[in-house]
């Protein structure tokens, strides 16, 4: 698995990063929301120069002209609920994607001990096509790994698979090149070295999920 980490060129994507971190700016829940779908727009972007390209004639008012497009069919996927935000700005760019939906989260045993479950999976037919499977964080790696396997069963093989995550701990990015075929790329904005004996990122950004969209009942 390649590992593209787009937080250490210089560009306005260090603003929105600073942003989600930043714990008085998250108590806007809208401007939270909106700066995961920036970022969406953004690895899309970066995502969109991987592609095939072929030109186009195009019919214009006056003339014809000929227009670089891509040829790439491409599925959005997203982990509830939290990728949400990022999955409306990779739909943004890439508008006439198909999307899939997988619900992952942790189900916690005595002390600290979890494992990850799927109660809910949609998926289009991945053969042949790019996949972009999105979350807010990755912290164990875990989450990812699984809703990528279970996509698989469900859809087939893609030709390629670009994952999304803005911020990724160290942990995660070894777990996941460790068990990730070569056909793969995760794209994020920051690595962070640390995590807690809970498996949290350090210094993180909290919960995107209960930041975006209001707290949970824990189950």
């Amino acid at each position: 698995m390649k590992v593209i980490n787009l937080g250490e060129t210089r560009s306005a994507l260090g603003n929105i990063v600073a942003q989600i971190r930043d714990r008085k700016v998250q108590k806007d829940s809208l401007r939270f929301r909106f700066n995961l779908e920036r970022l969406g727009q953004i690895f899309a972007y970066e995502i969109s120069k991987t592609l095939e390209y072929s030109p186009k004639e195009v019919e214009t008012p006056l003339a014809t002209a000929s227009v670089l497009t891509t040829d790439s069919k491409v599925v959005a996927a997203t982990i509830l609920r939290a990728g949400l935000p990022i999955h409306k700005g990779i739909m943004d760019v890439f508008d006439n994607a198909e999307s899939a939906f997988i619900a992952a989260y942790r189900k916690y045993h005595k002390g600290d001990e979890f494992h990850i479950a799927i109660e809910y999976c949609t998926c289009p037919n991945l053969s042949g096509k790019t996949l972009i499977l999105a979350d807010s964080m990755i912290a164990t790696g875990a989450s990812m790994e699984i809703a990528y396997n279970k996509l698989i069963d469900e859809g087939g093989d893609p030709v390629v698979t670009h994952f999304v995550s803005p911020v990724s701990s160290v942990y995660a990015i070894e777990y996941l090149q460790k068990r990730l075929p070569e056909n793969t790329c995760l794209w994020t904005a920051a690595v962070d070295e640390e995590l807690t004996s809970q498996s949290y990122i350090i210094p993180g950004i909290g919960d995107a999920g209960d930041l975006a969209f209001g707290a949970k009942v824990n189950l």
